[in-house]
């Protein structure tokens, strides 16, 4: 079945930097109410140099025109490696070179430095999405083969996408992620019980760590932080600044880590007015004696109304369990609390299983430049999938969740 035809002029172009769209015209679009996708965090990336040539990101960001009128759009960048793109791309390189193909230079359609999933096709209201998915692809395609790109990787996107950008062309890439699902707990405990009783015992043991350290985990959104600054108990904190060096903290500590955030990007998630509301601070603090407290290790949550996404952990101490409790712990319990559905707490792997959370299957989108290549994956990667799909519910049969919960 064809994608209906709009009636007007459609013009499809790219912008290569994200200020040159009105900030209103992309924020009518759907799916940017998804903090990482509004227009302020990704145009912040670019005003603050984060995301720039010199950095290995070459904004071109794709668009649709319906007589004049933005209906609907895709960030994405020009890459020379997957240096902060977290493609996983080395998982089929082998197969690429075998065949005679190569994935760089390519176009990523995503979202810089954070493997978070969501929308990648924002379309306007009454807009047809695999109206839309298709004239993006066609786009990108058309930059591709103009500017000699081995491929197109459109990361992390929806599963409702899944269908629209299959259609249009793209085949598809399922990766494992390890996300935590509120099946409407009361507590804490009500979570726990849920739990096998091995898994049950070790939590509880590691949630009581930070006390025995004395150690106070919290988080602080918009309002705690402006009511703390303003309340002139103690100095003023500088969240920007705490959050950034707990950032750094990690980036230097690994061989491959690379600082791909800046201090000024911080200042912008923490000050500006449509992405501050959604900034969450979470500290582990040792109090003083008298004097401030102690920040020790730390991590940020980005909210939505229904998701919490956990994002760069850092440390200034080393501490047992601190990490698991800061990143993991301590944000289950406020999605609880605040009835959030689900937590992404990153990219990270399997030892999430033993804490609570579940595999999830998330998506790329892939196109390679030769058509006997794109040919031979497309069917490699439909292999995959059904095996990530059999691996998963034979997991959730191992552990009693073979049916749907509510």
């Amino acid at each position: 079945m064809s994608d209906p035809e709009p009636k007007g002029q459609i013009e499809l172009r790219t912008e290569q930097r994200l200020l040159e769209l009105d900030r209103a015209a992309w924020q009518r679009l759907e799916g940017t109410e998804h903090p990482f996708l509004a227009w302020d965090f990704l145009s912040g990336l670019e005003t603050t140099g984060c995301v720039s040539p010199e950095r290995g990101w070459y904004p071109m960001h794709l668009t649709a025109w319906l007589d004049g009128t933005l209906v609907a759009a895709a960030p994405a960048y020009i890459k020379g490696d997957g240096m902060g793109d977290f493609s996983r791309d080395w998982g089929y390189q082998g197969a690429l070179q075998q065949l005679g193909g190569h994935a760089y230079p390519k176009l990523v359609v995503g979202i810089p430095f954070s493997p978070v999933t969501g929308p990648r096709i924002l379309v306007a209201p009454n807009f047809d999405h695999s109206l839309a998915a298709r004239l993006l692809m066609n786009l990108a395609r058309e930059a591709a083969r103009s500017m000699e790109l081995g491929s197109i990787q459109v990361l992390y996107h929806s599963e409702a996408e899944v269908e629209s950008l299959a259609n249009a062309g793209m085949a598809t890439r399922t990766l494992m992620q390890y996300h935590w699902r509120n099946y409407d707990y009361s507590g804490p405990e009500s979570w726990l019980d849920r739990l096998p009783g091995r898994k049950r015992k070790q939590i509880r043991k590691e949630r009581r760590a930070p006390a025995s350290q004395d150690i106070a985990i919290e988080t602080w959104r918009h309002a705690d932080r402006v009511e703390r600054n303003a309340s002139g108990e103690g100095p003023e904190l500088d969240f920007p600044d705490i959050a950034f060096e707990l950032y750094r903290t990690t980036c230097e500590k690994y061989m491959w880590g690379g600082t791909y955030l800046n201090r000024d990007f911080f200042e912008i998630l923490f000050t500006d007015p449509a992405l501050s509301q959604s900034v969450e601070l979470v500290t582990a603090q040792r109090p003083g004696a008298g004097a401030p407290a102690e920040i020790v290790a730390g991590a940020i949550n980005i909210a939505s109304p229904t998701h919490l996404y956990g994002r760069y952990w850092g440390c200034h101490e080393e501490h047992r369990f601190l990490h698991f409790n800061v990143c993991l712990y301590h944000s289950i319990d406020e999605c609880i609390a605040r009835g959030l559905e689900v937590f992404e707490g990153g990219a990270g792997g399997e030892h999430k299983i033993s804490r609570g959370f579940e595999p999830t299957l998330v998506y790329h989108s892939l196109w390679f430049a030769q058509d006997h290549i794109q040919n031979a994956l497309t069917q490699a990667l439909a292999r995959d999938a059904d095996e990530h799909r059999a691996g998963i519910e034979r997991w959730k049969a191992q552990n009693g969740l073979d049916r749907d919960r509510s």
